[in-house]
């Protein structure tokens, strides 16, 4: 009896108009309930119905997500602002709409799908499922999808683009996100993310087209379609056989001490690590048992991001301890990121930051090419490039050894694009990155890549054993020659858009009206760039070489100590995030005075330019 009850609640609440006073919620209920047709996120919002949760629904129902620095991304669960199976296939319309606009080949050429290992119960919500609701969408519309069979490195998914010459590609993914959100990141066919004007042309068309079509929910198509390929095995041969660019001392490999542990994260890179390390002529790192199968709870970590040192990662240093490895190499969850460890002569772990590996990675690149170029190459077609968040260490190393240097905008996206535009004007870029753990060595993928970047390491530190040096004793080289540059990140929470946007048009009209600071505290300030407004003080005519970005606040200050200091807001969560870099000359050696400068330079910055105190912000060290 108890059960028709609920049925005829839930029959009634189908089908009976909303009064909640508010009439665009009112119709955003009715379009879910018609529309989602999975049961367990269309209960969640019957749930909230019943209890009568209308701001909940609302915040759910009567907003939309958009792309940020890494495509969509949000929590997964019932509403057109969170990540579920609706939205999915609402996203997947629009970009069938946009592409078919774009390519009149698009049904020749097909679009390509991977995934990550994430998934949720509660909303019966895993990547696998979106991935597959994805190409089901593709394939209703006569449109060829290569659909991997299992999960991949988000890196597969751009060189797929790239190799089989699809028009474009999804890879479902959240990265190093915590557990609940999950993600649609997009890639164009030049196998690099889209950037503008594509995203906001993409966003337009899944407003136009948000009923789900006929077919689209039709998951058995990716069973049945004969227009469906896995491009799995294709893909990870000519992937591993690329590899062989970037692999300089096959044989020295083949023959090293060193042993290596590598943790995957509970995400999807212990397969293709491991296969990586064959190709390269490694042994087998040794993998954390713990971490080494996907777990979408990431069981073992308090959050899924090596990035955030010692802490997490704790099971891969006490276990290279016990095996006597010196190494430890970490990729995120879905292995487009690295972070490594070394154990010191003192017992104690350096774990490298972002910027410290970077400048390790681009001495290595550059030797290396050194030692293979031809007769005939010229070192002023070489580039290496970083996001202008990241370390200055290349530009210094660039401007020594003869090369170009080149900054982007924050986010790989940028990056990708720019090294279209050089290998198309026959350049050659050598190495990419961004602080934030993301590198890129050679131009196989057009995106960070954790997987080429843990086996280079591990080459680079079995070379530098044979020469009795670790890998730290080769960053303090580095740094000897081209300059010490030190540098810290953090960050603040602020959940007040206006407090957010006042403290930068406070900067913007410091003195006086449209007058930048001249000094921040004692700290003369030489040159100021708003990414924001295009200002940029150093260029003849003012104008930011960099694109402008409107939609986020970013300011660099170049002071006359040789400090760089950007404040930012971030794309995707409530931060605003401070970037200090102080960048040395060869003959300042003195790294606890530089130290010393940076700090005070940083509170000088927090208290004068931030006040934390006086805007409520929340302090979070990273």
């Amino acid at each position: 009896m108890a059960e028709n009850t609920e049925g005829d609640l839930n029959s009634n609440l189908l089908h009976a108009p909303y009064h909640t006073g508010d009439p665009q919620l009112d119709t955003a209920i009715g379009q879910w309930l018609r529309w989602d047709k999975n049961p367990k996120t269309k209960e969640q919002i019957e749930n909230l119905l019943r209890n009568g949760m209308n701001k909940e629904l609302r915040d759910r129902l009567c907003c939309r997500m958009t792309f940020g620095t890494a495509g969509l991304r949000s929590a997964m669960g019932a509403g057109f602002c969170y990540i579920n199976d609706l939205t999915v296939i609402q996203s997947t319309q629009g970009m069938y709409k946009y592409l078919e606009r774009c390519f009149s080949d698009f049904k020749q050429r097909g679009f390509v799908v991977g995934y990550d290992t994430r998934g949720q119960v509660t909303s019966s919500c895993s990547s696998q499922r979106l991935a597959k609701l994805t190409a089901a969408v593709l394939l209703a519309k006569d449109v060829p999808v290569y659909l991997f069979s299992r999960y991949v490195p988000t890196p597969f998914v751009p060189y797929a683009v790239q190799k089989l010459k699809a028009v474009a590609g999804v890879m479902i993914t959240a990265s190093h996100n915590r557990k609940e959100d999950n993600g649609y990141k997009v890639y164009w066919e030049t196998g690099a993310q889209i950037t503008s004007p594509h995203d906001k042309e993409i966003l337009k068309c899944i407003e136009e087209c948000v009923e789900p079509w006929n077919g689209s929910w039709n998951d058995n198509l990716v069973d049945t379609s004969p227009l469906k390929r896995d491009p799995l095995q294709d893909i990870c041969r000519r992937y591993m056989e690329d590899l062989k660019k970037i692999c300089f001392y096959r044989e020295l490999n083949s023959k090293t001490t060193l042993k290596f542990v590598h943790t995957s994260f509970h995400g999807v890179g212990h397969d293709y690590v491991q296969l990586a390390f064959k190709v390269f002529g490694f042994k087998p790192p040794i993998p954390v048992p713990e971490q080494k199968d996907p777990d979408p709870d990431f069981s073992t970590v308090k959050c899924p991001n090596p990035e955030e040192g010692e802490s997490v990662l704790e099971l891969s240093l006490r276990l290279a301890e016990k095996e006597h490895a010196r190494i430890v190499l970490a990729t995120d969850p879905d292995a487009d990121r690295l972070a490594a460890a070394e154990l010191q002569e003192n017992g104690c772990w350096k774990v490298f930051t972002g910027n410290e590996l970077a400048a390790l990675f681009g001495w290595w690149m550059f030797d290396c090419w050194k030692k293979n170029k031809s007769r005939n190459a010229d070192v002023k077609n070489v580039y290496m490039l970083a996001t202008t968040v990241s370390s200055k260490i290349l530009k210094a190393i660039a401007l020594k050894e003869g090369f170009h240097f080149e900054e982007t905008l924050p986010g790989f996206k940028w990056i990708g694009s720019r090294i279209i535009d050089l290998l198309e004007n026959g350049k050659e870029v050598l190495f990419a990155f961004e602080e934030s753990i993301g590198f890129l060595c050679g131009t196989s993928v057009l995106d960070k890549d954790g997987v080429s970047a843990a086996v280079v390491v591990a080459e680079m530190a079995s070379y530098l054993e044979t020469m009795n040096i670790t890998l730290k004793q080769q960053l303090v080289k580095v740094y000897e020659k081209y300059g010490y540059h030190i540098s810290k990140t953090s960050y603040f929470l602020c959940y007040e858009p206006p407090t957010i946007k006042s403290i930068f048009e406070r900067l913007r009209n410091f003195d006086s009206p449209k007058e930048y600071p001249k000094f921040c505290g004692t700290f003369a300030i030489l040159h100021v760039r708003d990414i924001t407004t295009g200002y940029d003080s150093s260029q003849p005519n003012k104008k930011s070489v960099l694109p402008v970005s409107k939609n986020s606040q970013m300011i660099t200050f170049t002071f006359q100590n040789g400090c760089v200091a950007t404040l930012r807001t971030s794309g995707t969560e409530p931060k605003i995030k401070y970037y200090a870099e102080m960048c040395a000359s060869p003959d300042q050696s003195d790294t606890a005075l530089l130290e010393e400068e940076l700090k005070k330079l940083i509170d000088a910055l927090i208290e004068n330019f931030l006040q934390p105190s006086k805007n409520g912000l929340i302090w979070r060290s990273v």
